[in-house]
Parts: C-alpha cells; structure tokens; sequence
C-alpha cells in the first residue's frame, strides 16, 4: 500500500431520488451569471423525455441552452471534434452532460477544448492539459463508469485501435447529480455491463499497486453495494432500491479508481474496444475472473478481504480458498447477467492474439499498477481463455 497519497474529486455531489429536479437551485455556486448552456445527452435519452426537465429549469431561469445530441457510444476522437467544431462559436458558461459514461467523458473533453488551444491528440495522457474547463454538470443514467467522478476521459483512437485516456483534474466537474430515477430504464445488457465495469473499477483499485486508504474505503463500500444489488438490478429494473445502490456504488467505484486507478483488467479490455468495437464493460467482465485468476498468488490477501462485502462466508476457509470463492463468484454473477464469454462472438480470431496482446502490452499506465507483472505471452494466454469457450 502506498504510504503517500492523495484523493480529489467533483466539488459537489447532489444524490437522491428526483434530485435532478433541483439542478438549477445549485448552478449559481457554479457560475454566477449563466446566460447559455449546452445540454450534451444522446437521442434515446432526449425521446424518453430526461432533458425536458434540464430544459424547462434553465427556461425559468432565462438561460439559453443547446442541446447536442451527436456524441456515439464509444465516441472516437474524429466525433468528439466535429461536436466541438459545431458548438464551439457559441459562448457557454455551463456544459450538462446527462448520460452513460460516453456521454459524461465526451462532456469533459469538450469542456477543456473550448478552453486550451489543443487538439485531444496532444491532452492524451497524464497532466497535458493546461487550463482549467468550461464549468460542467454530470449525470449519470447508468451505473457503471463513474466518470461523473473521476478526471479520466477516455476516447477511441481508431489509428491506434486503442481507447486512451486524458487524465487532469481539470476534468472534474463543478456538480454531480446522482438521480436513481434515470436509470430505472437500463436495458438488462446496459445494466448488467454497466454493473460489472463499476464492480471491475473498485476490485482492481483495492488489489492495485496504488491502493491506499482512502480507495480502499470508497472500493469495500462500492463492492457492498453492488454485490447486494446487481442481480436485483438485472431481474428487477423498476426496484427503485437496488436502482440506487447500484448508482451509489459506480460513484463509489469511481472514486476509488480516482484515488488508486485501474490495472490489467482495462489494459487488455482497452484494446478489444479499440479494435473490435466490444462495450467497455463487456470487456472488463469477460476478463475479469481471468485476470484475477493470473494475479491471485500476488493478491491472495486482499481478495479474501474483498469476500466478506461480496456476501461471502469465509470461516473456516484458507485464504487461498476464499481468493477462489472470490473469483468464482464473479463467474455465478456474469453467467446470470448473461454477459457474453466468448470473443469469437465478436470476430476475433486466433491469428489475432498477438496483436492484441502487443496493443494491451502498450498500456503501460495500467499493466504497471497490477499487483503481478504481465509478460506479453500472459496477455496473450488470458485472451486465448475467451476463445477456448
């Protein structure tokens, strides 16, 4: 664990069924004077009716909004920059982003391109932006990112055939609003891989070389939370309870991501996205039990800790054997949530490993926070176990 270490996130944090209906009440300790305002969310969201709420609050007010509704799931660099190209002669004093981690990343992002005369090509990476953002508001509608709470972005880099991340705390927003009530309408695929991304951001954040005390109380608490609820969330959508348990603890994950960050599970889940088109949470729950299956002899201890806020009874077990309980829980959970295990189902083949295992090698911010050190044949043996299905 590490003996120095530090932990920011958003400056306000409104939670609660309904809550959204109080967005405006907050916006002056943003920004005292807003006169217009860019609503970003995604076409489905806006037909089932949840900006007409972010709409009719800022009409009362007399601020004038946009609203854009052209960021993709896994939105590219090229997309990202044309939205920006399009929306950017317009003097915003407030961005709003109101949707799934797509949607909260891409807000990000273009809150800092209005502001520093940089192309997203040269941010890409730790601490390469220079100035602060346009202020922004992020609301999640699903459960698994937490990138309301973190100053990660991730965009897909096609030349690359890679996801990468900008990371500054410029990317941190001025409010969070956490309304259970917007993801009430998660499709089942949408809610299971959302839930198991967040579940993978706070497992790998309490097993991580960066884990420290502060990502440790924000992981135990997001596994609680999720092991309690994303079964109930997947058969039962409408349970208002579960609904917010499972936003409660993507929140959570992502501040323990924020304070100790991720490891081998996104690097090689980065590149499957990159090149295959493979939902980012898809990925990370097909190479989870893998990945923690290769790192267990180097974090025996601390997945055995992770048994107990899983539900997990563990007397009488040695460590080794509630590791494995650990691991095959995980199992139980993605084969009832349905999420796919095979990438043949995707097109890959086993020509392409190496590739695959060469792209995953190159994310070296993230393989060198796993507790154990992959070589390239590991990486190459952990994805040849998603095809041997």
């Amino acid at each position: 664990m590490l003996t120095t270490y530090q932990f920011q996130t958003a400056a306000r944090i409104l939670a609660g069924e309904n809550t959204l209906l109080q967005l405006t009440d907050h916006l002056a300790a943003i920004h005292p004077h807003i006169q217009r305002a860019l609503i970003l969310t995604q076409p489905a969201l806006q037909e089932m009716g949840y900006t007409s709420s972010i709409e009719q609050q800022l009409t009362d007010k007399g601020i004038l909004f946009d609203v854009c509704t052209s960021i993709l799931p896994e939105p590219t660099e090229q997309n990202i920059e044309e939205t920006f190209a399009a929306f950017s002669e317009h003097k915003y004093e407030l961005l709003i982003g109101l949707g799934g981690g797509s949607v909260l990343d891409a807000t990000k992002i273009l809150s800092v391109l209005m502001t520093n005369d940089k192309r997203i090509k040269d941010m890409l990476g730790t601490n390469l932006v220079e100035h602060p953002g346009i202020p922004t508001v992020l609301i999640p509608t699903t459960s698994g990112t937490g990138s309301e709470v973190t100053p990660n972005a991730i965009v897909t880099i096609p030349d690359q055939e890679l996801k990468i991340g900008i990371v500054s705390s410029y990317l941190l927003p001025q409010l969070v609003i956490l309304d259970p009530v917007l993801t009430l309408g998660l499709p089942k695929p949408i809610t299971a891989a959302t839930g198991m991304d967040a579940f993978t951001h706070s497992i790998e954040s309490f097993i991580s070389n960066k884990a420290n005390y502060f990502s440790d109380m924000f992981a135990l608490e997001s596994i609680r939370l999720i092991s309690a609820s994303i079964i109930e969330a997947y058969e039962n959508g409408a349970s208002i309870s579960a609904r917010e348990k499972m936003l409660l603890g993507s929140t959570y994950g992502g501040m323990a991501l924020t304070a100790a960050g991720t490891a081998a599970v996104h690097a090689l889940a980065y590149p499957l996205g990159g090149k295959y088109g493979i939902p980012h949470g898809v990925a990370n729950s097909m190479l989870l039990p893998h990945v923690m299956e290769f790192n267990m002899d180097h974090c025996v201890e601390r997945l055995t800790l992770v048994a107990e806020p899983m539900g997990i009874e563990t007397a009488g077990l040695s460590p080794e054997d509630a590791a494995l309980r650990v691991i095959e829980r995980i199992r139980e959970w993605t084969a009832k949530l349905n999420i796919p295990q095979d990438l043949k189902e995707y097109g890959v083949q086993e020509k392409d490993l190496k590739a695959l295992a060469q792209s995953a090698s190159e994310v070296t911010r993230l393989l060198n926070n796993n507790p154990k050190v992959l070589s390239l044949e590991d990486i190459e043996q952990i994805y040849r176990k998603l095809l041997d299905v």
